[in-house]
């Protein structure tokens, strides 16, 4: 047994873990893996593309309000899941078993998620960002513990394929219901029918945006009946220590685990390369669409459209990843994914109205009314870009959480993968701060469009400079 400043961890990863067996077998490990299929819709349909536009656009009083309370509850979400996520994976680590904790974070997500419904336009904007925000930290929370499961899961060089696997099933299930979202629920507002030209089900009314929030309620239907599998078919670990003592120590545990980082140098160095690498993909997911909303006028049902033709990519990407992961490893997944995002985010700066690949390929304009739905050359080249990102954003975090799963024991697992959520959100402003900063320099020497490209173009520093440490970083990267 190692020592340290009153943490008891093992010194070898194998003492825990499970023997191997062919994973895809054991009920234990969908039940796993269920966990991703109830919890992604949440952060697909909610915040992402339905829920979140609908309070920015109708509930607030303009939308640069909207979108300035949007940042601020995000902001507000993302510190308080950065600063608590370390201390309750420790305090998890002392007391023992998991699910409790999932099981009393799931009660504050749904009931944050039902009351939503009521945030009709007219009513309170910080009634409902408030509810957003507990539920968007409710469900990161519950990530947090259920991915700690996962080295005493499965055998070691199993992870990455049942990491990729439960990862492609989240998208599926972000996909299915963003579906059932814009196909059967929410109507437009002007026609008052949904994107398959059919009256919006259970009569929800459109100006009412009734669709949108209908979303809310759905989303925690959904995590109730999909996350019991995970309850009932996966061991958790025995109860250890009373909550309060659990409690008491966490705090000693968390300053030594901040001082035994530093002296693992290849988990250090993972550490601090997902930290950037991460910071350029959630920058590319969350600029992206806007930036294309912007050179091509996209709408809400283009934006719709394309999120779900990346969820479909996004699964394939993690299918293909789970097999390549079991065979060659997290490193290379990990590794592959990043040189595809560089390739895809040039080609994503080199696309304007009239051309690709930096005027290598021009394109007529059409002019006068638009042509349909992804019609002109420019946008077909922008979507062929954007469904490489959606090939590869997926493995590039389900082979992460590999790695960090394959690189320290299961009794350290919560306090980890507690870090592991803090640096994925320790520095997540700098990437939209960086492309905004070059774009706001470039327009005062450029045209608009010319200038986004260039502030978009930033992003491909944090992949470079991601890759570059993990070139040198070992795999994985446990104790000697």
């Amino acid at each position: 047994m190692l020592k340290l400043d009153g943490l008891h961890n093992e010194a070898e990863m194998t003492d825990d873990a499970p023997p191997f067996q062919r994973p895809l077998k054991q009920r234990s490990v969908w039940g796993w893996m269920a966990f991703d299929f109830a919890a992604q819709p949440f952060f697909t349909v909610v915040v992402t593309f339905i829920f979140g536009p609908y309070i920015v656009s109708q509930m607030a009083d303009d939308p640069a309000q909207g979108q300035v309370a949007w940042g601020i509850a995000a902001g507000i979400a993302g510190l308080v899941i950065a600063l608590l996520s370390p201390v309750l994976g420790a305090i998890a680590d002392r007391a023992g078993p998991r699910k409790p904790f999932i099981a009393a974070f799931a009660c504050l997500k749904v009931a944050a998620l039902c009351g939503l419904w009521f945030a009709a336009p007219g009513t309170s904007l910080f009634f409902a960002l408030a509810l957003l925000v507990t539920a968007q930290v409710a469900a990161e929370f519950s990530i947090v513990f259920n991915d700690a499961m996962l080295p005493t899961l499965v055998a070691r060089q199993e992870i990455g394929r049942v990491s990729n696997i439960g990862w492609g099933l989240g998208f599926l299930g972000g996909m299915i219901v963003l579906f059932a979202t814009v196909g059967l629920l929410a109507g437009s507002p002007d026609t008052g029918l949904t994107l398959l030209g059919l009256p919006p089900l259970f009569g929800l009314d459109p100006a009412a945006g009734e669709g949108a929030r209908a979303t809310a309620p759905l989303s925690a239907l959904w995590y109730v009946v999909f996350v019991l599998p995970m309850f009932l078919l996966v061991p958790d670990r025995a109860a250890r220590e009373a909550i309060g003592p659990a409690i008491r120590d966490a705090g000693r545990d968390l300053k030594a685990t901040f001082r035994e980082i530093r002296t693992r140098r290849p988990l250090f160095r993972f550490m601090l390369a997902r930290m950037i690498y991460q910071d350029g993909v959630n920058g590319l997911l969350v600029l992206g669409g806007a930036f294309a909303a912007g050179m091509f006028g996209w709408t809400v049902t283009e934006i719709g459209v394309f999120g779900i033709l990346l969820n479909v990519t996004a699964i394939l990407g993690c299918l293909a990843a789970s097999a390549v992961d079991s065979r060659l490893g997290s490193k290379v997944v990990v590794s592959t994914s990043i040189l595809i995002l560089v390739v895809a985010t040039l080609g994503i700066v080199s696309t304007e109205p009239s051309s690709t690949l930096f005027g290598l390929l021009a394109f007529s304009v059409p002019t006068g009314a638009a042509p349909g739905l992804f019609a002109t050359p420019a946008e077909q080249a922008y979507l062929g870009f954007g469904l490489l990102v959606g090939l590869s954003f997926g493995p590039i975090q389900a082979s992460s959480r590999s790695w960090l799963a394959q690189s320290v024991t299961p009794d350290e697992a919560g306090r980890y993968f507690g870090f592991y959520a803090l640096t994925g959100r320790a520095t997540s402003f700098l990437a939209p701060l960086s492309v905004s900063a070059l774009t706001a320099v470039a327009v005062a020497f450029t045209d608009p469009v010319t200038a986004s490209r260039i502030g978009m173009s930033a992003l491909i520093a944090f992949f470079v400079v991601g890759l570059m440490l993990l070139a040198g970083a070992r795999y994985p990267a446990a104790r000697e």
